[in-house]
């Protein structure tokens, strides 16, 4: 890696980061519990998720709900809990 601030736009390093992180999503769609209402609970639309600059900003964010087993990690945009605040201008990403 060089010697300079990291911009979070190296393609093959965001990619292994993606597929590391998919690991830890707490849900997924393509598990058999993964409950329909879900699909408009996402952290993409949750009024405490901030998107990362960069590349990885286009999936990732970190969550900012202090009650949230998730507060201050890394999360996938489609991923989701029990805490979820809609924005309210309804936005996603």
């Amino acid at each position: 890696m060089p010697d300079r601030a990291w911009t979070g736009d190296d393609r093959e390093h965001n990619d292994e980061c993606h597929e590391r992180w998919l690991s830890a999503r707490n849900r997924s769609t393509d598990q058999p519990t993964y409950r329909d209402k879900w699909f408009d609970e996402q952290c993409g639309g949750c009024r405490f998720w901030v998107a990362l600059s960069g590349e990885l900003g286009r999936d990732w964010g970190v969550c900012t709900h202090p009650g949230s087993a998730f507060d201050g990690r890394c999360r996938f945009e489609h991923d989701g809990c029990e805490l979820f605040a809609i924005r309210a201008d309804a936005s996603f990403g």
